[in-house]
């Protein structure tokens, strides 16, 4: 399969981008180990004017500064000081855009998903954001990673369409504190393949 190019991330509508990463395929390789899954749940952060983003109002921190750069970087944050979660940088350098991605159907490396996640095969070991990251290896040390050079991690064109039909958006979860922002529907499922909330 084809990874995903610069144009796909450097365009100006998240929303958009969010959706059409369902289908695609997320890979890790560390450390020899080649992993792998389907994406089947993200959401948009709509950057400046988006109150549930991380650079609402165009805030820019150490941890943060990734989100400025051009769409195609991978943005990796601590949450409650236990989960990585892993994001797509999108859009043109200096808009602070991002996709989170929610969930996985894993593909590749299906032995060492189960290892890292200490547990068996299930279908949902890959749903929820956090359990992307441990299925996936996916830790700080991936920050602002270049995810069309890397040869840690990307994002391949999986030629899987998913019919408009399929999907499901919804609003975001975790982010009442953004107010009405919080009831946008910038959360896209694969209602036939995940999990819904």
């Amino acid at each position: 399969m084809m990874r995903l190019e610069a144009a796909f991330y450097q365009r100006p509508d998240v929303v958009q981008i969010a959706r059409e990463l369902l289908g695609k395929t997320l890979v890790t390789n560390l450390s020899g180990e080649l992993t792998s899954g389907i994406i089947c749940e993200t959401e948009a952060y709509a950057g400046v004017d988006d109150r549930a983003s991380h650079a609402f109002g165009g805030r820019r921190t150490a941890r943060t500064d990734v989100m400025f750069f051009e769409g195609g970087y991978a943005y990796v944050y601590l949450c409650y000081g236990i989960h990585n979660l892993f994001n797509v940088v999108t859009n043109y350098q200096g808009i602070p855009h991002a996709v989170l991605i929610r969930g996985i159907i894993p593909s590749d490396g299906l032995e060492i998903i189960a290892e890292r996640r200490n547990r068996k095969l299930f279908s949902k070991i890959g749903i929820g954001p956090g359990n992307v990251s441990k299925s996936l290896g996916i830790d700080l040390q991936l920050n602002q990673e270049n995810l069309i050079r890397s040869n840690k991690i990307w994002i391949e064109n999986s030629n899987l369409h998913i019919p408009l039909k399929d999907i499901l958006a919804t609003p975001r979860i975790g982010v009442d504190y953004a107010g009405e922002d919080a009831k946008l529907p910038y959360r896209f499922v694969w209602k036939n393949q995940a999990t819904i909330k």
